[in-house]
């Protein structure tokens, strides 16, 4: 698989089935991310991943959490503006219409949606999980390095046939993650990442992206 290929079939994917990823593809995987850029080299990502037991005792307390209606943690950061500006909540509305409509969920069926996004904290099924962490002392600049650092980990996954979803919403639980994973004081989470074999029956719809004009500004020599 070329470059252009990994990055063009990277998607976001919410169904997974129950096939082990083996330890050895993950280690292959995050040793070659490694080499990801970050600003003076700081490499200020911190990362954990899960499988097998300790993975299942995650998703327990976290549903656990979630059939009690226990409520949020406290956001540790903020994911997005208070109030979207054009295009960007146009583009944030699109995904929620697409997602929820090829599960045949509509706009007003809230519980639905609800049940729906439950399916985050079983990690759609996968029988792996990235926890990616962030010092709190860092700054934007380290932040974008960290993103910099999961987008070659997906990238990576893509040529072993693997599939991935990142998911700020683990950070709405993030006391539960600290609870199975003891981080060091003074780190936050940023995300969690499924990680496995997609489940290609489940028909997972991918959604689109803007016209290369609305985001690209060619400004060419004479």
């Amino acid at each position: 698989m070329d470059v252009y290929e990994a990055v063009t079939s990277r998607r976001a994917v919410r169904a997974f089935t129950g096939r082990p990823v083996p330890r050895g593809t993950l280690e292959r995987v995050l040793s070659a991310a490694a080499w990801a850029p970050s600003g003076s080299n700081l490499q200020p990502w911190h990362t954990y991943v899960l499988t097998g037991a300790p993975l299942a005792e995650l998703k327990k307390r976290a549903g656990e959490r979630l059939a009690s209606g226990d409520p949020w943690d406290t956001p540790e950061y903020e994911m997005y503006p208070p109030e979207l500006k054009s295009p960007y909540r146009e583009r944030r509305s699109a995904f929620g219409e697409q997602r929820y409509g090829a599960l045949g969920i509509a706009r007003e069926d809230l519980e639905a949606r609800q049940r729906a996004a439950a399916a985050n904290w079983d990690c759609f099924g996968a029988p792996a999980a990235l926890f990616c962490y962030v010092d709190k002392d860092m700054g934007s600049p380290q932040w974008a390095d960290v993103g910099m650092h999961l987008q070659t980990v997906m990238l990576l996954l893509r040529t072993e046939g693997l599939h991935s979803c990142t998911q700020m919403a683990w950070a709405k639980y993030h006391k539960t993650v600290a609870e199975v994973l003891s981080p060091p004081d003074g780190l936050i989470l940023f995300c969690g990442m499924s990680i496995g074999y997609e489940d290609v029956a489940a028909g997972d719809a991918r959604t689109g992206r803007a016209p290369l004009d609305e985001t690209v500004t060619f400004v060419d020599g004479l």
